[in-house]
């Protein structure tokens, strides 16, 4: 063991880099409804963990911002036919 040691050049901080960041990608802060969590958390689980919670919402929007997700109109209707059928 050395007597004196330098620190001269030394950082404060972590010992190692953190690892880098998936490209594409950007770190936020986010509140969400307890619902909308318990939700995705619960579809998470369903995938049997292939897919994390956080993935899924990040679909969700996609989807929604393309355009793709159902309209609240189709999911209404597909909802009455479901109970019309069920129902005769």
């Amino acid at each position: 063991m050395k007597q004196e040691y330098e620190f001269g050049q030394g950082k404060r901080g972590r010992i190692l880099a953190p690892p880098p960041e998936p490209r594409g990608k950007t770190r936020i802060t986010i509140r969400l409804d307890e619902d909308l969590v318990d939700y995705f958390l619960k579809k998470a689980d369903a995938t049997g963990g292939a897919k994390g919670y956080q993935t899924l919402i990040n679909e969700a929007l996609r989807q929604y911002i393309e355009g793709k997700a159902p309209k609240f109109e189709q999911t209404l209707r597909r909802i009455v036919r479901e109970e019309v059928r069920a129902a005769g």
